[in-house]
């Protein structure tokens, strides 16, 4: 099966529903797509897409959030929270320091629970919904815990949270606490833990929603539709290129089935597409090992470290997906260390965009790219951040600057700042 921008929109199956089924990216078999709970390909174990009888061009997207795009969606509504449609905020100041026509920032920290895994739950808790579930589970760097133990508990399912003990920031830990999930810590980092929930999924004890399952990426790929309908009306004209974090490569992969989509549906030109461009850090980068090695698979990493918690991941598994996108797009990956990361999170800060460490690796990647001259000058650019500053405050703090005693008097106040 051809992950190309030019394959053609295969024939409707027969175990279609309404126009949806999944498909195999390696194989090509065919699945209906709400009968049972199916996670990889039952002939060959590869990964799945969620295909389309039609796709929508962007006249048909009507409304606000991602699902004003249920038309390109599996189901026509959702568990709800009022996710996407997040600001892209202009960021002159580090426009000009890197040096590119236009830097745009999307900032899906701005979503209901403070990252962008909003968008890849409303949908994907809407199937378990459909498909009849009752418990969900997860492992997670923190991000993914928080939306599932919101939109489960709005869903009103039981949900599990495997996180690697002591790994994941306090912010994330609180939200899915919170919202009453159950956290069960697994002496083991992220790929691990993962491990353990897809064996629980296979014995049928709970309907995994981490990236692995395909519909969640149909929820995040509306991030990329919601980027180029804003360039469209700001520049008259789509991005040359998106930057984003890369962990388990779920956007990535998500972003170049929407363009996919759309060139299929002839509202993008193959020359249109922008390059997607995938940023890692240096102490979890299979990714960018994958793409300057020039290899068909990546290598999984055992050992990973980085204060960017959220991408801590050495076995990114939409990457089958992800490579392809970053090769027919014309991107590229590249690893930055975690000193350019707390950098570029200080030079957001400073445009009043707050975000955790692993966002700011987009910005990070950018930067670095522009120096080595594979970004060029005339290029307007979308940097994906992925969540919010509160999502880790103690990397915040640690990267902001101390609080200053002063004694509890006007005088000495102003005797202090004048100093």
């Amino acid at each position: 099966m051809s992950l190309s921008l030019s394959a053609e929109q295969p024939a409707v199956p027969a175990d279609a529903d309404d126009g949806v089924w999944l498909e195999c990216i390696d194989c090509g078999a065919t699945f209906a797509p709400f009968e049972d709970v199916r996670y990889t390909c039952d002939d060959c174990d590869g990964l799945l897409e969620v295909r389309y009888a039609d796709h929508p061009t962007f006249d048909d997207f009507e409304g606000r959030g991602v699902w004003r795009y249920a038309d390109a969606l599996p189901l026509s509504e959702g568990v709800t929270a009022q996710e996407g449609a997040t600001p892209l905020y202009e960021v002159p100041r580090l426009e000009e320091s890197i040096g590119v026509q236009a830097v745009r920032i999307k900032h899906e920290g701005m979503n209901p629970t403070g990252s962008f895994k909003d968008r890849g739950m409303t949908v994907g808790v809407a199937v378990a919904t459909e498909l009849g579930v009752d418990r969900l589970a997860c492992a997670s760097t923190g991000n993914t815990s928080a939306a599932l133990a919101a939109y489960g508990s709005r869903g009103g399912m039981e949900t599990l949270v495997l996180l690697p003990a002591g790994k994941v920031a306090a912010g994330k830990v609180a939200q899915a606490s919170l919202h009453g999930a159950r956290i069960l810590e697994v002496d083991g980092n992220f790929d691990a833990c993962l491990d353990i929930v897809q064996d629980l999924a296979q014995q049928g004890e709970a309907y995994l929603l981490n990236s692995l399952n395909p519909f969640r990426l149909e929820g995040q790929k509306t991030i990329g539709l919601e980027i180029l309908e804003a360039f469209r009306e700001d520049y008259d004209a789509f991005p040359d290129r998106i930057v984003l974090p890369v962990g388990n490569a779920g956007n990535t992969a998500a972003l170049y089935k929407a363009f996919r989509e759309l060139v299929q549906a002839g509202a993008l030109a193959e020359s249109e597409v922008p390059k997607l461009t995938g940023v890692q850090a240096e102490g979890a980068a299979p990714m960018v090992e994958a793409v300057e090695n020039g290899a068909d698979e990546v290598r999984r990493w055992d050992d990973v470290e980085t204060r960017a918690t959220a991408i801590r991941i050495g076995n990114p598994v939409n990457a089958p997906k992800a490579l392809p996108g970053i090769r027919e797009t014309g991107g590229t990956a590249v690893a930055v260390s975690d000193a350019a990361i707390t950098e570029a999170q200080r030079d957001l800060a400073s445009e009043g965009v707050g975000v955790e460490p692993a966002s700011a690796a987009s910005v990070a990647g950018l930067r670095k790219l522009r120096a080595e001259g594979i970004v060029d000058d005339d290029e307007r650019v979308a940097c994906l951040t992925t969540g919010h500053l509160l999502k880790d405050p103690d990397a915040a703090a640690a990267a902001g600057s101390d609080p200053e005693p002063v004694p509890a008097e006007t005088d000495g106040v102003l005797d202090h700042v004048q100093n």
